[in-house]
């Protein structure tokens, strides 16, 4: 089993909920900024002497809920920072990006690293397209023909043109061509059967986050597994990665807390601004197919914030306790979803650095040791 330390850069000192979307910036402080972007830049690159294989980035726009606009610029920190850990961007925005400019960012990236490059494709969540005036109805078909686009320019090694529904270019080739033969793994995300389906067409891993019942996800990986056989890629454990809140501390009682009061930061405070324009896209627009995938969506934000803590952790929805504890929630995981790669975010809303540095060195010391068997 592989182990990713996944890192939002989350803005955290906020006292009250922001009120609309997009979220006035007049109380972002530069110099503070600069002190956050420091630490968790440290505390992304400690990562690789703390046992993990992967440490991750994504992106996110005009929110405090993560400071992360090009995730692509933290890779190019971190290349220059760490030595053997691989740089998973999970990922790209691919809709509403130039899709010849995320290959040849890719394709810098996994020279730079000297090939540690996963990289990620993801249709983002419904208000991203506000943010960038993207039309949502449009996502999925975009989504697919850029990333075929992107394929070709990693492959190809003559100018080719392209002609297509949404991109028209006279003439592609990239300098430089990716580092690793044929292309870096790539990674997309998908959370019901439809976006599984859409994932299994590809040579793709598959991601899953916010998980809110083990036999649904189950349900959803099994999808995605049929539809790989159908194209004829095999699927291993390898191929399948789960998205964790996690907190590991000394004991059950101190992890629970610290959990329990930075989700009432991240669901009441980050998250208030970008489920109201999240529920302005999901009723205006077809960023889902139909009402059921929509009404899916809805029902897990709601349904994580509505539950206990005890109650997520049964759920599989986050990690949370003891050493002890994080290992028997992890191998659980492992034996009903058949996920090899578990991707952990300890810097959960406001938690502190401290318990986030604790944790990591629980992870290296107890946890990962452990777990070498799966």
């Amino acid at each position: 089993m592989k182990f990713s330390f996944f890192h939002l850069m989350p803005w955290t000192e906020l006292t009250e909920a922001p009120e609309e979307w997009p979220t006035p910036n007049e109380s972002y402080d530069p110099i503070k900024g600069k002190e956050l972007y420091d630490r968790y830049l440290g505390t992304m690159a400690r990562a690789e002497h703390c046992g993990f294989d992967w440490v991750a980035a994504n992106e996110h726009h005009f929110s405090p809920y993560s400071l992360m606009a090009n995730c692509n610029l933290v890779g190019a920190a971190l290349a220059q920072r760490t030595s053997t850990i691989k740089l998973a961007m999970l990922g790209n925005l691919l809709p509403l990006l130039n899709p010849i400019r995320v290959a040849e960012e890719y394709a810098m990236l996994d020279v730079m690293s000297g090939g540690r490059l996963v990289a990620g494709f993801v249709r983002g969540i419904p208000h991203e397209y506000i943010a960038y005036n993207v039309s949502p109805d449009e996502s999925r078909p975009r989504m697919k023909e850029a990333l075929s686009l992107i394929l070709r320019a990693w492959t190809e090694p003559e100018p080719f043109g392209w002609e297509g529904e949404f991109y028209q270019y006279r003439s592609v080739s990239i300098w430089p061509r990716p580092y690793q033969k044929p292309h870096p793994r790539i990674l997309m995300s998908a959370s019901n059967d439809e976006s599984a389906e859409f994932v299994g067409q590809f040579p793709s891993m598959v991601g899953m986050t916010l998980i809110i019942d083990l036999d649904i996800a189950a349900n959803t990986l099994d999808c995605y597994r049929r539809v790989r056989a159908a194209h004829g890629y095999e699927t291993t454990p390898e191929d399948v990665l789960l998205s964790q809140q996690t907190c590991i501390a000394d004991s059950d009682e101190e992890a629970r807390a610290h959990m329990t009061e930075a989700l009432k930061y991240f669901h009441r405070i980050l998250m208030r601004p970008q489920q109201d324009a999240q529920r302005i896209v999901l009723q205006k627009t077809r960023f889902f197919d139909d009402d059921r995938q929509r009404e899916f969506f809805v029902k897990r934000l709601n349904t994580l914030k509505g539950r206990t803590l005890d109650e997520q952790i049964e759920a599989g929805s986050v990690i949370c306790g003891s050493p002890r504890s994080a290992i028997k929630q992890i191998r659980r995981l492992h034996k009903v979803l058949g996920a090899g790669v578990i991707n952990v975010n300890m810097k959960i809303g406001n938690m502190p650095n401290q318990v986030v540095d604790r944790g990591m060195e629980l992870f290296r010391d107890e946890v990962r040791p452990a777990l070498r068997d799966l």
